[in-house]
């Protein structure tokens, strides 16, 4: 087999995979040791808490690479640059995300599990409240199977593609669909996990709204 190829500085080397929460809470251990900071619990990112910062290529794009989630420069595995730096076109930055309003993140898997439910309930929700920076992460899995499903879907928010499971353990995903609300700058307000009805889970998002503005934020603010 030959080997693999160089990987630009700002990638981690993870290997983790979306499976049981047992392996997601054992993963945990590891990269709270690796990135400190705030930790996520099989149930998600604790409410209070701060999105864990993340930088990974947008499924549609040509960029290769693994997930970044350091939170300081030269963090080894973790990343050579901290996450919230790396930008551009192609890459799905949830620190750049929470900078715009407030977050809705889903994380999906394309195998082993049906989300695509859940996700065509935020692609609604997406039209509904543009101002809401709606975005979903799939976790490893086969990037062209992605992109299919992304083209059948009619998906229009940002899809990511953490290609080698890191963000499985950063936000304790052990469910499809897994979904992590937050406010504008990054403050977690509180996390779905498993399928949810649409009313109940636009009702959720315009609460998030609500409060984001009872907080000082407005649109385009």
């Amino acid at each position: 087999m030959s080997a693999p190829p160089d990987r630009p500085p700002w990638q981690s080397r993870y290997g983790w995979v979306l499976a049981a929460a047992v392996l997601a809470v054992v993963a945990i251990a590891s990269i709270r040791g690796l990135g400190g900071g705030d930790g996520a619990g099989a149930a998600g990112p604790q409410p209070g808490a701060r999105l864990p910062p993340f930088a990974v290529p947008l499924a549609l794009g040509s960029l290769e690479g693994d997930a970044n989630v350091a939170r300081e420069p030269d963090s080894g595995a973790a990343g050579r640059v901290p996450a919230c730096s790396v930008r551009g076109p192609e890459v799905l930055n949830v620190c750049e995300l929470a900078e715009r309003g407030p977050v809705v993140l889903a994380f999906l898997a394309t195998r082993g599990g049906d989300c695509t439910r859940t996700l065509d309930r935020l692609e609604a929700i997406h039209r509904d409240h543009p101002e809401v920076q709606v975005a979903a992460v799939s976790i490893r899995g086969d990037r062209d199977d992605l992109r299919r499903l992304v083209a059948e879907h009619g998906w229009t928010f940002p899809v990511g593609w953490d290609r080698d499971g890191a963000l499985a353990a950063l936000y304790g995903v052990a469910v499809c669909p897994h979904v992590t609300l937050a406010y504008p700058g990054g403050e977690v307000r509180g996390t779905v996990l498993g399928e949810e009805p649409e009313a109940s889970l636009a009702a959720r998002v315009e609460r998030l709204v609500a409060a984001s503005r009872r907080r000082g934020w407005a649109p385009g603010g």
